[in-house]
């Protein structure tokens, strides 16, 4: 688990969200949420990670805001109209996901978010705060996630 760390001017442009976008800045969400840094060349991201996220959206519904970055960081660097395609077909097609994705394109916000790779999550609290930053998408990582997300979920306002 690395140092949360967090500059809310630091967050994607409205350009940026390419799926069910754009999604205002934590600090605005007035609930807990969780972001997913992953990339479509990631098998853990695609294979653990994804549904994961799915899950918590099911067991959570409404009370959680969740995201995913799409990011080249520690990944090969494609251009934007080579990668978009393919990410529209995996987000509608493939996986069916009903969440905002953000494309950062050369990998240079999450690695400014201090992302050690790919997945790697950051969830926020209801006020917007980063609480938590977590590399990887073993059982252990998704425990961790799992166990504070519900935490943070059940103390959302209703």
């Amino acid at each position: 688990m690395s140092e949360p760390t967090w500059d809310l001017n630091d967050w994607p442009s409205e350009r940026d969200w390419v799926w069910q976008g754009p999604l205002a800045v934590p600090t605005e969400w007035g609930k807990p949420g969780l972001v997913m840094a992953f990339n479509l060349e990631c098998a853990g991201c695609i294979a653990r990670g994804i549904p994961f996220l799915k899950r918590l959206q099911q067991e959570h519904g409404d009370a959680l805001h969740l995201a995913l970055l799409h990011t080249a960081y520690g990944h090969k660097h494609h251009a934007r109209e080579d990668v978009l395609p393919e990410l529209e077909r995996f987000a509608g097609s493939f996986a069916r996901l009903d969440m905002p994705i953000a494309l950062d394109e050369d990998g240079s916000l999450a690695q400014r978010w201090g992302a050690e790779g790919t997945p790697h999550w950051f969830a926020f609290d209801a006020t917007g705060a980063l609480v938590r930053s977590v590399y990887g998408s073993q059982d252990n990582a998704q425990t961790r996630l799992e166990y504070l997300m519900a935490e943070l979920a059940q103390q959302t306002p209703a």
